[in-house]
């Protein structure tokens, strides 16, 4: 074999101080032939060619050829590594890479061994090995004692420990506690997305209580921001969007607005999760109520939050109620994508990908795969499928259904009696026209018009064809336009009338219809067209041991089938080994810039290992023993010294460069969300008002996505200003997956395809382009120039200063305030010219002092100190 450097890497892998390591197909091999070729040699009923490669002992075989699968010390005699090495197998997909061949070809040369004896019996499909059963997340969490041999002075919480006990090995410590104002701005947006105003920070620098911090951190958990602000983490695993995806169409889903509001309360009023969990899952379970039979649930506002929480299980991409070109496909595939949706929120595996085949890395059967789907198949019964249309559930109280239903009989009677009136009318026109046709042919005309038109004869079909003027059944206004106007007055009062009803609010949820619970199968490959076994409802295979008791499906009371109920609350119990894990990892992520798995979405093989498991697991275990409650893990992580930290450590830079043992506080960017709330805050047009529809959006001239009323049609792009709705905060403005807001999408906030596990943070062009051009940014900076005229009127030096102090949370040096009026003189100079050289229409009167304020505004909210967190 050619020595190649990623043959020589492999090789030095696996040697241990000068002596080859013993290789093992457990651990060794197995992963590698799991990946390429069991999927053919193994798991289906009959093992293509008779070759089994699950077992060692299988590899024994003798093929026709006379060579053997393996054999033992004599790699190049082996005919796995000749048809490996040949491109012969796999015969498609991915190919055995040079480091995986290097260590087939390793272990054959040393012997071929096993690690332990292999099973006598094996049933067909994939095997669950040993080893799969001891990797660390199927794991039951294990309470973690708070390590004491640290340095007791720098342990604020216990997190602390955790941390120090890991650096120790490196030789770190901690970096220097962040000044107050640095302090103060990071954990503003942490906790509430907002910066803090320069009177806050003040207030927080200037306050000598030892306590300090420590109340701060308590006002911003108990400010409502702090549910938006949280909320936002959430909806991004939840998939949440305002619209239908899957389709071009995407059509709009305009009862989703209700989840999202679920879901803000429920952060700000710390629900406990497992409470919150099970109500996404089963709400409609808890609350009685099915397809059918809801009205009782929607009388009680608790119940209905329970169903409304239920629209998680709705935010996955959905088509079908768009014209598509495959409906089965199209219902199957949203099951698959929420499917996707709640594994990889809720439990960090990869579970999609074993719906076609067995998963490649991880223990997942395909089994595995639709017994999970069949805790969810009552519900989404896709062979008796309901459109979106079919899920809205009216929040009418009986009373209101009532009176609703007393102003419809009373307006269908005023439009009987237009009706009536439009055909008096037509008829004493009819009496005048019909003279115009001739005496012979009048009679028969008669008894034509007073025919139902389906059963004309040819001869009168062709009677009014002759005269069809004379017919006068409709279109009043051609013959009378004062007379069509009295009718369409009568109708108006009809419509006015209907205005009085009281309005009918809509949840999107999900339910089941009383009693019908559908057999899952097996689809082979993943094709709906081709079903196989019947399954039960079951966890994962993996998650089956005498440490973990798996969930019992009961039925409930409603006549729901308690499949989804059970489900929730056995991920819920605190024994199932990744729900919390899971869940603590991500809150640790949001607030530490990384997570302790820094792969949030995928616990598996493929994902990376635990930073700090200790940690992880007892994070894991006092979110538990808080009864499932986030501020009290808030209040561990943020008051911790790790949290307090600088972003500067040199030492830490050397010898961790990915922060990965956490002796720094990471410098990171701003998402989009926070960037445009904070600047529309600093400008003071941030409107604060919370809940209910999302603000508008639509596509303006220059094809940029912004804040309005969609007023384009299909050749022409045009956004009216929407008002007060232009400036509500980010969560607020409507998620349309097909035109995402340009200023939010330029700054990475993820599109639900269908959901986002972990926000991508890049630096790219466009995001400079927009921070020079976009009209969202150069409003901003006209309006921060206007505010600090307004404050400060005529006082640069004090406006500079003002403007450091909103943007930054920091003041203005003197050299600062000294280039910032250089910059102003030389702006104000060029912009005076460029406006005595340019013929302005009437009207205009160019301020080019402002203009150049405005101008440097920008520059400061461009500028990297804005725009990333210390």
């Amino acid at each position: 074999m050619k020595l190649t450097p990623a043959v020589l890497f492999c090789s030095l892998a696996v040697t241990v101080r000068g002596a080859e390591r013993m290789l093992t197909f457990e651990k060794d091999v197995r992963p590698i032939v799991k990946e390429h070729c069991t999927h053919c040699h193994g798991e289906e009923e009959k093992p293509e060619g008779g070759v089994d490669l699950r077992l060692r002992r299988f590899m024994d075989l003798k093929l026709d050829s006379g060579s053997h699968v393996v054999v033992p010390g004599q790699p190049a005699q082996s005919e796995l590594v000749r048809l490996i090495k040949n491109g012969e197998m796999p015969k498609k997909g991915k190919q055995v890479s040079e480091e995986e061949l290097a260590i087939i070809e390793q272990w054959i040369a040393q012997g071929a061994k096993t690690a332990r004896p292999e099973p006598l019996v094996l049933a067909p499909g994939p095997m669950i090995s040993d080893d799969d059963r001891e990797y660390w997340a199927f794991q039951p969490v294990k309470p973690s004692a708070v390590p004491r041999q640290v340095d007791a002075k720098q342990v604020r919480t216990p997190v602390d420990a955790f941390l120090l006990k890991s650096m120790a090995d490196k030789g770190l410590t901690f970096a220097p506690e962040a000044d107050r104002r640095t302090l103060i701005r990071r954990v503003s947006l942490d906790l509430t997305g907002l910066l803090p105003t320069p009177e806050e920070v003040d207030s927080f620098v200037n306050d000598k209580s030892p306590l300090a911090y420590e109340q701060l951190v308590e006002r911003l958990l108990a400010s409502k921001n702090y549910g938006e602000r949280w909320a936002r983490h959430w909806l991004d695993v939840a998939g949440y969007a305002d619209s239908n995806g899957y389709s071009e169409a995407d059509s709009l889903r305009p009862q989703a607005w209700r989840y999202r509001d679920y879901v803000i309360r429920a952060m700000n009023a710390d629900k406990p999760w497992d409470e919150f969990i099970q109500e996404q899952l089963a709400g409609d379970e808890l609350a009685g109520a099915t397809h059918a039979d809801y009205q009782q649930a929607v009388l009680d506002p608790h119940r209905t939050d329970q169903l409304i929480a239920t629209a998680f299980l709705r935010m996955a991409p959905d088509g079908t109620g768009d014209v598509n070109d495959d409906a089965k496909l199209a219902k199957n595939q949203v099951i698959a994508e929420q499917i996707k949706v709640m594994t990889s929120s809720l439990m960090g595996m990869t579970v999609a990908c074993a719906q076609c085949h067995d998963h490649r890395y991880d223990p997942i059967t395909q089994a595995d795969y639709y017994r999970l789907r069949a805790v969810f198949d009552p519900a989404y019964n896709w062979e008796a499928w309901r459109a979106p249309a079919q899920r809205l559930y009216s929040l009418y109280s009986p009373e209101e259904r009532a009176q609703a239903a007393a102003v419809e009989v009373k307006a269908k009677e005023i439009e009987v009696e237009a009706r009536a009136m439009s055909k008096k009318f037509l008829d004493e026109i009819f009496e005048v026209e019909i003279k115009k046709v001739p005496e012979a042919e009048q009679a028969a005309f008669r008894i034509a018009r007073d025919t139902p038109k389906e059963k004309h004869t040819p001869e009168q079909k062709t009677l009014i064809k002759k005269y069809p003027s004379a017919l006068a059944t409709y279109s009043l206004n051609l013959y009378d336009q004062k007379k069509q106007n009295i009718v369409d007055a009568k109708m108006a009062e009809a419509k006015k009338l209907r205005d009085t009803k009281p309005v009918e609010g809509f949840v999107m949820a999900l339910t089941e219809v009383k009693g019908q619970v559908p057999a899952s199968k097996l689809f082979n490959r993943g094709d709906h067209e081709q079903p196989k076994q019947a399954l039960t409802p079951g966890e994962l295979s993996i998650l089956a041991s005498p440490q973990i008791e798996p969930f019992k499906p009961v039925p409930v009371s409603s006549g729901s089938s308690g499949r989804r109920l059970a489900y929730s609350q056995w991920l819920t119990s605190g024994k199932h080994p990744l729900t919390a894990r899971v869940l603590v990892n991500r809150f640790w992520m949001n607030h530490m810039g990384r997570g302790i798995v820094n792969t949030p979405g995928d616990f598996g093989r493929q994902g990376e290992l635990p930073t700090h498991p200790e940690l992880l697991d007892y994070l894991a275990t006092e979110f538990v023993k808080s009864g499932w409650q986030l501020k009290p893990l808030h209040r561990l992580i943020l008051l911790s010294s790790a949290y307090r930290q600088s972003t500067v450590n040199d030492a830490s830079m050397h010898a961790d460069p990915e922060n990965k043992l956490y002796a720094r506080f990471k410098l990171r960017r701003i998402d989009a969300e926070t960037l445009r709330d904070s600047l529309l805050a600093a400008t003071g047009t941030l409107v604060q008002a919370s809940y209910g529809p999302p603000s508008g959006i639509g596509r303006d001239p220059q094809g940029r996505v912004v804040t309005g009323i969609d007023k384009g049609t299909i050749s022409l792009n045009k956004v009216d200003p929407g008002g007060a709705d232009d400036f509500r905060r980010s969560i607020y403005v409507q998620v349309r997956r097909s035109k995402p807001v340009t200023v939010l999408d330029t700054f990475d906030a993820p599109v639900m395809t269908p959901n986002c596990e972990l926000r991508a943070q890049t630096t790219v062009a466009p995001q400079s382009l927009l921070l020079m051009n976009d009209t969202f940014v150069l409003d901003s900076s006209l309006r921060l120039a206007d505010l600090l005229q307004a404050q400060l009127p005529g006082n640069r030096a004090a406006q500079i200063q003002r403007a450091w102090e909103l943007l930054f949370g920091k003041p203005a040096t003197q050299a600062d305030v000294t280039r910032g009026i250089a910059y102003l003189d030389v702006q104000t100079q060029a912009l005076t010219q460029y406006h005595h050289d340019t013929q302005h229409p009437k009207g205009v009167v160019p301020n080019p002092p402002q203009e150049a304020m405005a101008s440097l505004c920008q520059i400061l909210c461009s500028s990297n100190r804005f725009l990333y967190v210390e």
